[in-house]
């Protein structure tokens, strides 16, 4: 079944001078396409990293759709599917420009916003992508053989809106600049981490579409199908170093996911004689954060401070926003 689904999807070896020229940039229109993935690349990076801060999801997902940064991820995993050393290192050199780019300007934007505006342990925006684990390789791998597939195909090309806001691309760069900007440098590590899983995922199980699409350049002599060979283990041996910190990040998840059941769990006994509940929980990096709602006295937050440190063994700060309710009947009783 999958031998004859290949061979009725078999590539089109006259798409490919079209399908080169899209992605690389080449041809009579290539000065507008340069001046058209430079715009697109910039209003997605402000767009992004203003989402971001902003924690709107909605404003991110936008920056996905018009950011154009696939393009030449895919024209490098192109090039070498056809062995091309010279486009491949011309569209990695445009990828790394792009990276770089996107870095200072979301650096730029975040240098003239106020530390107190950005929330590095609340907002989900910042947090979801400086703690990736091993789903973030499989999403990517995934979303690259969609890429591949959707470039590779005309027919289908309506699709790739949909591949953008998988595979998320300017987000993680753009929380990098903006963690740089602030000095967390965990958190520009992490988001920059997850930026380079997609990157390698799409050029290997891109590449691996690509191949078993039927893409090929005709007769490709000893030289270029060694360099082909080479870049791709090299990409591979990449994914496969980028999934040990993804595999010992998503432990450390499941293992904060376990802190923060158990904390909980203590500070409701702390609350347990108290009409308060709690509305909003955090324990990330030693320090709790939570919003309770309620009336009256609060227990001695020393209590709470001695239980926590009691059952960690480790120092926990702690802070509280606490919302007092007022009760009101009409009519008076």
């Amino acid at each position: 079944m999958l031998e004859e689904f290949i061979r009725v999807n078999r590539f089109d070896q006259a798409y490919l001078p079209i399908l080169q020229r899209k992605l690389c940039f080449e041809g009579e229109c290539a000065s507008n396409g340069f001046l058209n993935y430079a715009v697109l690349l910039t209003l997605a990076t402000i767009i992004a990293t203003y989402g971001v801060i902003a924690g709107s999801t909605a404003t991110v997902i936008g920056a996905m759709i018009i950011s154009p940064l696939m393009t030449p991820i895919m024209a490098t995993t192109l090039a070498i599917v056809l062995g091309d050393t010279h486009r491949a290192s011309r569209s990695m050199i445009m990828v790394l420009a792009s990276v770089i780019f996107v870095i200072l300007i979301g650096a730029l934007i975040t240098s003239s916003i106020s530390p107190l505006a950005i929330d590095f342990q609340q907002n989900q925006e910042i947090v979801s992508r400086t703690a990736p684990d091993m789903f973030a390789l499989y999403v990517a791998l995934a979303s690259g053989a969609a890429g591949a597939y959707a470039v590779s195909r005309e027919s289908v090309s309506d699709s790739l809106p949909g591949v953008a806001i998988a595979i998320s691309l300017v987000p993680p760069l753009s929380v990098t600049g903006i963690s740089l900007a602030k000095f967390q440098w965990t958190d520009a590590l992490d988001s920059f981490l997850l930026f380079l899983t997609n990157l390698f995922a799409i050029l290997v199980s891109g590449g691996a579409i690509f191949w078993l699409s039927g893409i090929n350049p005709g007769q490709m002599d000893k030289k270029r199908t060694k360099r082909r060979k080479q870049a791709f283990s090299v990409a591979i041996i990449c994914v496969i170093l980028i999934s040990i910190p993804l595999f010992i990040s998503g432990y450390e998840t499941l293992d904060v996911s376990h802190k923060n059941k158990e904390a909980q769990d203590i500070t409701k006994e702390w609350l347990s004689k108290t009409t308060y509940e709690i509305k909003e929980f955090s324990l990330r990096k030693q320090n709790l954060t939570m919003q309770i709602a309620g009336s009256g006295p609060l227990p001695p937050l020393d209590t709470l401070h001695q239980n926590l440190d009691a059952h960690f063994n480790t120092p926990i700060g702690i802070e509280i926003k606490a919302i007092p309710i007022e009760f009101l009947h009409y009519p008076a009783e």
